[in-house]
């Protein structure tokens, strides 16, 4: 069984090699519990959509050129592992975290970002009740947040800070939107055409 000091030993073998950044993750993925993975899985299928590539092996990355990684750091039950995580998130390639935590005392997103700072972290509270707290830095200790639930958004943000270097990104981006655009305006014509009834018995 893999332990606690394996990933962290992990981690800073990672941070200490030469690896070409453009084989390693991008994104890191990172949530308290394996139970906020519905949540957090919105994250997931933002990136896949934007032609993300899931990197399981730090030292084999997937065909796509930008990737992202997933772990399950606790803030309370295993503190030595978020601080290292954080602390070699940089060295290890990580250009964006998104960090969701659920509860009241949801502290995996604030304590992340100060350890990697200056590298961003998005925020993602996975219930309604740990918006206070993941918001609730104090100045000088940035986060961006997003709302309950939102990791879809998450995802969306870290891709934006990451396409200000990746024209490629931005292109993605742009696409994304203007499918949403185009999806939005079949759907008005639609239900103008076909009338209330006709659209519902279309869908």
């Amino acid at each position: 069984m893999t332990t606690e000091h394996d990933l962290i030993d992990e981690l800073h073998e990672q941070a200490a090699a030469d690896t070409d950044p453009e084989t390693t993750p991008d994104v890191g993925i990172i949530m308290g519990s394996d139970s906020d993975l519905d949540v957090m899985f919105g994250a997931h299928e933002a990136l896949d959509t934007l032609g993300f590539g899931e990197q399981t092996d730090y030292h084999d990355a997937p065909d796509e050129r930008f990737t992202y990684e997933t772990y399950v750091v606790s803030a309370h039950r295993t503190p030595d592992l978020m601080y290292a995580y954080g602390e070699t998130a940089a060295d290890r390639g990580i250009e964006v975290i998104i960090a969701g935590a659920g509860g009241k005392s949801a502290d995996l997103p604030n304590m992340t970002a100060s350890i990697a700072y200056p590298l961003p972290v998005v925020g993602v509270p996975v219930q309604e009740k740990s918006v206070d707290s993941v918001i609730g830095m104090p100045t000088g200790a940035p986060i961006v947040a997003v709302d309950a639930g939102k990791s879809f958004n998450a995802a969306l943000s870290a891709v934006q800070m990451l396409a200000r270097g990746h024209a490629e990104l931005e292109d993605r981006l742009v696409e994304y939107h203007e499918e949403l655009v185009a999806d939005v305006a079949d759907t008005s014509a639609r239900l103008h055409d076909l009338g209330v009834s006709g659209f519902r018995d279309s869908v």
